[in-house]
């Protein structure tokens, strides 16, 4: 319902259009990873638990991305659309709030969404819920995700910078 939602679908009939183009979409999710998380801005102070009741979005870890990507090239399917996502559709403010435990860190304030001072980009990200389904990268590629839900993944993550579990 967002402008650059439209202009997703747009771009994807554009390229569905293209005669004998084996073409295969991939809508990902939320992406984190190696220098692409929560972790840096809680460290700097700078993240935000901005809360809107009903507010989920989908993520998904870079290393399932490409899983994902992989499991499409050892089983193509020419037309196929699949959402690239984690098994745990959560409030953003949960996973901030996430973050900061395992750090060690106080959780940044809560703030009302109705009232956070945010760009129009920031805000027109909770212009919806995204709570996406993933059954056909498992049923149809066979893909078990790594970091089903992202605890798993940040904690992941946080062993990876040589942290630890916490």
């Amino acid at each position: 319902s967002t402008r650059r939602g439209a202009w997703r679908v747009q771009a994807e009939a554009e390229w569905r259009a293209i005669p004998g183009l084996p073409l295969h979409i991939f809508r990902l999710a939320g992406i984190y990873g190696p220098g692409r998380g929560p972790f840096a801005k809680v460290r700097a102070g700078t993240a935000r638990r901005i809360i809107k009741d009903g507010q989920v979005f989908s993520r998904i870890h870079v290393e399932d991305i490409a899983q994902v990507i992989l499991a499409s090239m050892a089983r193509p399917r020419p037309g196929a659309i699949y959402n690239v996502c984690d098994d745990n559709p959560a409030p953003p403010q949960e996973v901030i709030a996430h973050a900061a435990a395992l750090l060690g860190l106080p959780p940044p304030p809560a703030e009302a969404f109705g009232t956070a001072e945010m760009t129009p980009m920031a805000r027109s990200f909770y212009a919806e819920s995204k709570r996406v389904k993933n059954d056909l990268i498992k049923t149809e590629l066979g893909v078990t995700l790594r970091y089903p839900d992202y605890r798993s993944g940040l904690q992941a993550l946080l062993e990876q910078e040589g942290l630890g579990s916490a």
